[in-house]
């Protein structure tokens, strides 16, 4: 039986049929390429989901409550009186979330973790761009950006800004201050062009109105370019003149409006009455290396922390911290080119940490929110060390992945600190149990569950520990009527009325003649209220409920209208209104 013999193909035919799988190929590598990028940020997601899951399902805490989306008038206000003059990036962010979910706190944690997610792909993307310029490249290079975005975004630091709906803006201007860092670092050319100058420009504009401290961001760029343009030289810088000159007409405009601001605010700047400018620079030499401490060993994390003010060099072992780092730094600028990752992103932390943490007073010496845009170059400085270790890329992989995944679950366990008022205080009471602040706070915590003995102790230990004001006082006989000491509660807010006569205080204690049916010294309080803040909601509420109680249904109507008048969405108000008109009506 013979061979049967395949006819060959014509060269052109040949060509015809590679011309047509070579799409198809390129398809199948891209798909490829792509599954393991879809699974990281699956897992990516998956993991800041579960982190930060125990504080998304939390309330507002602490200075949320301030926020502008807590305040009656301003809630309903038309989006130009949100806006006002200071953050208005910001504020735009509350009154969108205001407007579609109004005051439920879950839509505004996922605002906070949505613009943090955000903001750690761009540091791995910034991070990819440097390692490639470090000469870093494939499996390797992205391992290692990928440990630095991952470390942004699980290390427990980053807490307080994710978790707190009141230090949005940290996350927000981060978002905006590392979009701007991209567009520069992946510019077609290493001289810009005007358009990615335009991109850099509109983003750091929009990072500077989000919070100030981004201005910064100018020198961060100027670092990169010295470093990395072409590498420890100005040429870059000299080339990149079209950004530089526009950026540092508005750093001038920003820097202007800043210090105007800082002028005349008691808790950051110059007008801060608690210490000098050089008395918080001695501070920062010793806090510097706390932020460093909780960088690499995480800690006893706190929200206030107890840390003592330095009023000369010699105090605190302020004078240590100034010398050690003075050698980090000449030890950095050293070793820029043997070790330039290390140099670099160590050199970037104190760029971006020097707003906060230099010279400009700030009333608390210490927060672990001031550590956002910084822990980016301590994260890249790691990988110095990481990228010259012989190891091969599973071994690689598998120890970062190990240093993230212990990242995640302290970031877990402390939210499980931020997710109820609670446990926050009480943990920062435990670790600052010589701090005011702290005790007050847990004590109007305690108020809220209705646990009134035990806030009224806080209360009586914070006063303890400082000289009480207005408010604390105010809170403490609040604190006492819960717990149904009603003349505790009227001796405080005496004493409050002391140091500030207002409507508030009157009307309180009004309320709480009332409630003792003393019509008479009830009435009497609320109308000098009344004449002090014709205004005032909940005057009407108190004098409605006394008439109620007397019996006076009518009267008391009137009065709850009137409450609502002045504003409609007091639920105080609205029930009485209801009880009032159900006792006029009498039984069925």
């Amino acid at each position: 039986m013979g061979k049967r013999h395949r006819k060959a193909e014509a060269p052109g035919e040949q060509n015809r049929i590679a011309r047509e799988q070579q799409p198809l190929r390129k398809q199948a590598l891209a798909r490829r390429r792509l599954w393991p990028y879809l699974l990281a940020a699956l897992g990516v997601l998956w993991a800041a989901l579960e982190a930060y899951g125990p504080a998304l399902r939390g309330s507002f805490l602490f200075d949320d409550l301030y926020l502008p989306f807590t305040r009656p008038g301003l809630a309903d206000a038309p989006l130009i009186h949100w806006l006002g003059r200071i953050r208005p990036m910001l504020m735009l962010s509350y009154w969108v979330n205001y407007r579609i979910w109004e005051l439920d706190p879950y839509p505004y944690h996922l605002f906070n973790l949505s613009a943090h997610l955000i903001t750690a792909t761009l540091v791995f993307l910034i991070a990819r761009r440097i390692l490639g310029w470090a000469a870093y490249e494939g499996t390797r290079q992205e391992i290692l950006a990928g440990f630095v975005g991952g470390v942004f975004l699980l290390h427990p630091l980053q807490t307080e800004s994710v978790s707190y709906v009141a230090s949005r803006s940290e996350v927000l201007s981060g978002m905006f201050f590392y979009a701007a860092l991209a567009a520069f670092v992946y510019r077609r050319r290493m001289a810009i062009s005007w358009a990615a100058s335009a991109a850099v420009i509109l983003l750091y504009g929009a990072a500077v109105l989000t919070k100030e401290h981004t201005a910064v961001l100018v020198g961060l760029l100027l670092l990169t370019d010295y470093f990395w343009n072409p590498g420890f030289n100005l040429a870059g810088i000299r080339r990149n003149w079209q950004l530089y000159l526009p950026l540092a007409a508005g750093a001038a405009a920003a820097s202007h409006f800043v210090w105007k601001v800082l002028a005349v605010s008691d808790t950051a700047g110059f007008a801060v009455r608690e210490f000098t400018w050089y008395q918080y620079f001695f501070t920062q030499c010793r806090a510097l290396w706390l932020y460093l401490r909780l960088f690499l060993l995480p800690y006893g994390q706190n929200l206030d922390y107890d840390f003592s003010i330095s009023r000369s060099l010699w105090e605190g072992g302020a004078w240590l911290g100034l010398a050690a780092l003075t050698g980090l730094v000449v030890a950095v600028w050293i070793g820029r080119r043997r070790y330039p990752l290390a140099a670099y992103g160590i050199l970037a932390a104190l760029v971006t940490l020097a707003p906060t943490s230099s010279i400009i007073p700030i009333l608390d010496p210490a927060a672990e929110r001031r550590m956002y845009l910084p822990l980016f170059g301590l994260a890249l400085a790691t990988t110095e060390l990481l990228g010259r270790w012989k190891a091969t890329p599973w071994r690689l992989t598998a120890v970062t992945c190990t240093v993230l995944a212990a990242a995640g679950v302290l970031t877990w366990r402390r939210n499980h600190v931020w997710s109820d008022a609670v446990a926050l205080w009480e943990d920062t009471v435990a670790k600052s149990p010589a701090k005011q602040r702290p005790h007050f706070q847990l004590a109007y915590a305690y108020y809220e569950r209705g646990r009134c003995r035990e806030a009224v102790q806080q209360y009586a230990r914070a006063a303890a520990l400082g000289k009480p004001d207005y408010r604390l006082l105010v809170d403490w006989a609040m604190a006492y009527d819960c717990a149904g000491q009603a003349e505790e509660a009227l001796a405080k807010l005496r004493q409050a009325a002391e140091l500030e006569r207002t409507a508030h205080v009157l009307a309180l204690i009004g309320m709480i003649h009332g409630k003792q049916g003393r019509r008479a010294e009830a009435l009497a309080a609320l109308e000098q209220a009344a004449q002090l803040d014709p205004h005032f909601d909940m005057i009407y509420v108190y004098r409605g409920n006394v008439y109620l109680s007397a019996g006076q249904p009518e009267a008391a109507a009137g009065e709850y209208r009137r409450a609502l008048e002045i504003n409609p969405r007091n639920q105080a108000a609205r029930e009485g209104l209801l009880q009032a008109q159900a006792v006029r009506k009498g039984p069925p």
